[in-house]
């Protein structure tokens, strides 16, 4: 079983930054497959960024490309997601998975709240 928590999310002004933390339980966690996704009310779960299966190169969304920073300190078992240049229509919860296969994420935390004022 692996347990995610999330942190650091908050209420910013549009331009601003936020960085969200996710600490990961389990010994294996290096080789864990970490992601990034968010949720807007009343919207579908998306994919923010995450590293990818075979070589853990970092990926983003469309939307989030060049403001967001995947990264990861496998020696705190933490993944962080650093945002910049925020923008009212980045306010969502936050989520972050871990993957242990290549099919699916199967674990995720409890999010956190991201609000961006215009």
């Amino acid at each position: 079983q692996v347990q995610l928590v999330e942190s650091g999310g908050g209420l910013v002004q549009a331009g601003g930054s936020l960085r969200l933390s996710c600490a990961a339980s389990g010994r294996s966690f290096s080789s864990y497959v970490m992601g990034w996704f968010r949720q807007c009310p009343g919207r579908e779960r998306e994919f923010v960024a995450g590293f990818s299966w075979g070589g853990g190169s970092p990926y983003y969304a469309h939307s989030v490309d060049g403001r967001f920073t995947i990264s990861r300190d496998n020696a705190k078992n933490t993944v962080f997601l650093q945002m910049n240049s925020l923008k009212p229509e980045d306010t969502a919860i936050y989520y972050c998975a871990a993957a242990l296969g290549p099919a699916k994420y199967d674990y995720w935390g409890q999010g956190t709240q991201v609000t961006v004022s215009s």
